[in-house]
């Protein structure tokens, strides 16, 4: 597996690349605003010395990103909590897909989480396009990070996908490790969280011509990740807006640096990480009749409903339901004070969104129905159960 593709511009740095890396990322003018992130009493010099003095990855997550990350999480959250780790082993390799919110954290968070409760951390998946200097690239790569290569011709998009399936088995099966990959690439901007069926495909390329024995030796476990708010929610809203006013408006690089700077910084309330079980049984019961297409499609489904079920439906939640759907179904799920205290929030957004031509109406319907998609993934995901 490994001899038939070369990884070397997407895998993980090795412990043994590091020490030559690190000069380059802690000396760079560009990373030295981020120094006063990392969680340490030290002055920026000394944490400067103790990241040169570093030498391998494991050493990087527990005195670095663990810590940094706790922290962020201690001033930007009212709470972060990880649950089901009963349903994993320690000494088992697993493919973590979950519901993708937040650019860095989704995977950040659940790696610290998983480093806290004695497991070792994934190697995650990381779009290119967030990779915008060299010194980031290095960094990710530090940080136990693939690279998955976006926007690259059609000629040339099977082979690159091949390369991809083929490095994460190789991760799962020879180097022994976890993985995490979004359900889809990019974030969900009005939460629906649906399995992109091309994800699964490139998945099952690397484990041979079965597509459900490939998925299945890859132990496909699904995470539904829950915000209770979304820092980023306005800016989702707004972009909405733009492309309604502008069809062929595209997000700019500078855009993608507003979303990750304002997903780390801001406000998040609750945030619930739920590990659901290994999908193997429930793929073992496909017809066997089914042609390719329709059991991929069916295996999203799984996954689909294990994320939607297991959901954290927060007040917030309920009350955009019955805002956008117009009833007083679960009016039972909060009281007055939370549904002003909600509806205060939205309001203060929208009054982020830096558009000339802003449509209150439009962007507060677009927030609603963000919110309001947790309840209505989970009452169609129930009814499959």
């Amino acid at each position: 597996m490994q001899q038939r593709f070369d990884f070397e511009e997407i895998r993980p740095l090795y412990d043994e690349e590091i020490q030559d890396i690190l000069p380059s990322i802690v000396n760079n003018p560009a990373f030295q605003p981020f120094l006063k992130y990392i969680d340490t009493d030290l002055s920026e010099e000394a944490i400067k010395e103790e990241l040169l003095g570093i030498k391998s990855k494991k050493e990087f997550q527990t005195k670095i990103s663990a810590p940094s990350l706790f922290k962020l999480a201690e001033n930007t959250a009212t709470s972060l909590n990880l649950k089901g780790t009963e349903l994993v082993s320690k000494d088992k390799s697993y493919t973590y897909v979950s519901n993708h919110r937040d650019i860095i954290l989704d995977a950040s968070f659940l790696n610290i989480q998983l480093h806290r409760e004695g497991f070792e951390t994934c190697e995650v998946a990381i779009g290119d396009n967030l990779l915008i200097y060299p010194w980031i690239k290095e960094l990710v790569r530090l940080n136990k990070s693939f690279i998955v290569k976006r926007n690259v011709p059609i000629r040339q998009m099977l082979e690159i996908s091949r390369r991809l399936s083929y490095y994460i088995h190789f991760a799962l099966k020879i180097k022994g490790e976890s993985v995490w990959i979004a359900q889809r690439e990019g974030r969900s901007k009005d939460w629906t969280d649906k399995t992109q069926e091309s994800m699964l495909k490139m998945l099952a390329m690397g484990g041979g011509k079965d597509i459900v024995s490939s998925l299945r030796s890859m132990n496909i476990t699904p995470v539904a990740i829950s915000y209770e708010y979304d820092p980023c929610d306005y800016l989702k809203a707004k972009e909405f807006q733009m492309k309604r006013d502008n069809p062929e408006h595209k997000k700019s690089m500078h855009d993608d640096l507003i979303n990750m700077q304002t997903g780390l910084l801001g406000f998040k309330g609750n945030i619930m990480f739920q590990i659901t079980p290994t999908i193997n049984e429930k793929i073992d019961k496909i017809q066997s009749d089914l042609d390719k297409s329709e059991k991929v499609i069916a295996i999203a489904k799984i996954i689909d409903n294990q994320i939607h079920s297991n959901m954290t439906i927060y007040p917030c939640n309920y009350i955009a339901y019955d805002i956008v759907y117009k009833t007083n179904k679960y009016q039972d799920k909060y009281n007055e004070d939370q549904k002003k205290a909600f509806l205060d929030y939205v309001n203060r957004q929208l009054a982020k969104v830096d558009l000339e031509n802003r449509d209150d109406e439009f962007l507060s319907g677009k927030i609603f129905e963000m919110y309001s998609n947790t309840v209505l993934n989970y009452e169609n995901a129930i009814k499959e159960i």
